[in-house]
């Protein structure tokens, strides 16, 4: 074992819900391989004996800076950032007529704007803090290709999904069978494999993902040839689930079934299943998602522009329900976790009230403390990734965050009119409320740091 990078700083990570540490002066060691070797106080004896037997020099977290976790996005439309932030007038059912599928349409008939656009959200996501991300793509393999190469090319960890839809809305933008939508799945998934097979194991962040669109795009056997190629190839599994009152009735009316059904029937609802959104599924339901150990993308923000109703957050961890933190480019207009974060609570708070107005017991709120467990651990939990905490053994996926410099003078939109010391939750929860990309100074993947 080589070690090759050694910090020495205050490290803040939540290895649990509702945990969040401020481990101060802290030095940290990372091997060739990009895995933590070792976390311990700086004045330890352990410290001073692994610090003697190295001889590289070790980075220093100033005073007014730490390392976090980088933030996980559980669900993102690749081919929707062409049109990110526009045409959020419209429901959900109309707005992909109107702006999804043309967009995801246009790049696959366009691979130089496909490889624009998806090294260009590289790009945002790392400048966002964002090194794990849950992708849809589009039904053309050639296309998400150059998504999974942009991806490994700037060093997210990205699990790319190749759509499955063999039923749609517009004529030109469809599977011609179901047959053919599972022999494309598979051949994606080989050649994503492929993609990366030349890099060392630890450097390959790449990974397919079945990627059933939702219920109404996808008929009976398709599901069910979809269910059998995630058991046999090992891979994970993406979708939607119950996200809006039109879509919930659709599958009732064509289905007579709810949709958590359907995906049930077909092995669609396992361990390795992340489903967005999830609005409208009911305390028994949640439970089966509990049982299944599936995990729910929540989107706050595309959930008040699509959804009728909030998501069920606070009872959902309640109940174990494994949940991450989604941006829903195009239906969410933000590619920042951060403000991701914001939204759940705001929208937890508001459900609080409601709560309060009716005479419930329970309180339905959570705090930033949870978002931010959300937000890194929670998220790479739900994607059965081992990074998002700051532990022997795990991936070395950290942001550098600098907060203030000289005591008093705040970064970014950060103000201070007394002199600080050190990394407290105060001011740790004034970056969680107004931090912004200006406080980011660093950011590394497996070890490696990218390249701004």
């Amino acid at each position: 074992m080589t070690i090759v990078t050694a910090f020495k700083g205050t490290l803040v990570h939540c290895p649990s819900l509702g945990q969040l540490d401020v481990l101060e002066d802290r030095i940290l060691l990372v091997d060739h391989q990009g895995f933590i070797t070792y976390v311990g106080p700086a004045d330890s004896k352990g410290s001073e004996e692994v610090l003697a037997n190295i001889d590289i020099p070790i980075t220093t977290i100033p005073s007014g800076g730490f390392l976090l976790p980088t933030f996980c996005d559980l669900h993102l439309h690749a081919p929707q950032f062409l049109f990110q932030g526009t045409g959020l007038h419209l429901p959900l059912m109309q707005w992909l007529d109107e702006y999804a599928f043309k967009s995801e349409e246009s790049l696959d008939s366009q691979p130089e704007l496909a490889k624009a656009v998806y090294v260009r959200l590289a790009e945002r996501l790392r400048d966002a803090g964002t090194g794990a991300v849950l992708l849809f793509g589009t039904i053309n393999n050639t296309a998400n290709l150059i998504l999974a190469e942009a991806m490994q090319t700037i060093g997210i960890r990205a699990l790319v999904g190749k759509l499955s839809m063999d039923i749609s809305s517009r004529p030109s933008y469809v599977e011609p069978s179901a047959l053919s939508s599972i022999r494309s799945a598979e051949e994606f998934i080989d050649g994503c494999r492929d993609l990366v097979s030349s890099y060392e194991p630890h450097r390959r962040l790449i990974e397919p993902v079945i990627t059933p669109r939702f219920v109404p795009t996808c008929s009976d056997e398709l599901l069910q040839g979809l269910g059998k190629l995630a058991r046999d190839k090992g891979v994970r599994i993406q979708s939607h689930l119950a996200e809006a009152h039109e879509e919930v009735q659709w599958v009732l009316s064509e289905r007579h079934k709810d949709d958590i059904d359907v995906f049930d029937n077909f092995d669609l609802l396992t361990e390795k299943t992340v489903q967005a959104h999830c609005t409208f599924l009911d305390t028994d339901m949640l439970s089966r998602m509990a049982s299944s150990c599936s995990a729910v993308a929540h989107c706050p923000l595309s959930n008040s522009y699509f959804s009728e109703k909030p998501f069920p957050l606070r009872e959902s961890l309640d109940l174990g329900v494994p949940v991450g933190l989604g941006s829903d480019i195009a239906g969410g207009y933000s590619i920042d976790i951060m403000n991701s974060m914001r939204q759940a609570v705001a929208v937890s708070r508001i459900r609080d009230g409601t709560r309060k107005l009716s005479g419930g017991e329970q309180s339905l709120a959570i705090d930033w403390k949870e978002a931010l467990y959300l937000a890194t651990r929670g998220g790479a939990t739900a994607l059965g990734l081992s990074c998002g905490v700051f532990q022997v053994g795990a991936p070395f996926d950290a942001q550098c965050i600098e907060l203030y410099r000289e005591s008093d003078k705040g970064v970014g939109a950060l103000d201070f009119f007394e002199p600080q010391s050190g990394i407290t939750l105060g001011i740790l929860e004034k970056w969680w409320c107004i931090g912004d990309e200006r406080n980011r100074r660093g950011i590394w993947i497996q070890g490696q740091k990218l390249i701004v």
